[in-house]
């Protein structure tokens, strides 16, 4: 087979089913930028094993796909099946996911003896010390608390939130509100007659000293923050 081109498989009734791709088109289209399928493929052959050359009978494509239409199983395929990675992109993937979820755990836990986020590259030694494995197609908040409970044992984590009551100034309510939603949950809020707002936001610890710090440089230090026990 051509480097120039990699395999999607998929396993129906115990038949394997394979087309070829071209890999970064292939790659854009299965993380959710769909593409022209007549682009992403490298030919109009269905294979049961794509490395040998060995197609699959019209009868087989019937009785798996309800058609024997090329370009519909291939869509099928294509769209359902997974794909075989290069290893660039392999490792590309996996380091980009990796960065994922070290910035959730850094953002959602914390260390329970001092209350403050463990930094970045200590969760990612941990990582290498209790060999967790990166799946590239998972999404990073499931693999997140799993690879918090997986490095437990080496790094104390505890997931911890806090609530704090903030006012903002009328002039800087718009993009206090954007700020929020992205560090957490808006619990409540309240609107004064002069436009000034009041929120509740729940976040986790993780990031309170980050969001302080962003809201202080919108607002020159205008906004009012009070820890809610």
């Amino acid at each position: 087979m051509s480097p120039k081109y990699t395999t999607v498989r998929l396993r129906i009734g115990g038949q394997q089913f394979e087309i070829l791709v071209k890999p970064d088109l292939a790659l854009t289209h299965k993380t959710g930028k769909k593409q022209d399928v007549s682009q992403v493929i490298a030919m109009e052959e269905i294979y049961s094993e794509a490395t040998k050359g060995t197609r699959h009978s019209e009868e087989k494509l019937n009785k798996s796909f309800g058609t024997s239409n090329t370009m519909e199983i291939i869509e099928t395929i294509l769209n359902k099946g997974e794909l075989q990675l290069t290893t660039e992109q392999r490792r590309q993937l996996i380091g980009d996911k990796k960065k994922q979820i070290i910035s959730l755990i850094s953002r959602n836990y914390v260390d329970p003896r001092t209350g403050t986020p463990h930094p970045p590259m200590r969760i990612e030694q941990a990582f290498v010390e209790a060999r967790v494995s990166v799946d590239p197609f998972k999404s990073s908040d499931e693999q997140a608390k799993l690879m918090a409970d997986q490095i437990r044992a080496i790094l104390p984590l505890k997931a911890d939130k806090v609530k704090l009551q903030i006012k903002v100034p009328a002039a800087f309510t718009s993009q206090s509100l954007s700020i929020l939603k992205n560090y957490g949950d808006i619990m409540k809020e309240d609107w004064g007659s002069q436009g000034v707002l009041t929120a509740l936001v729940e976040i986790p610890a993780g990031v309170q000293s980050g969001l302080l710090d962003k809201l202080g440089s919108l607002t020159k230090g205008g906004a009012e923050i009070t820890l809610i026990k």
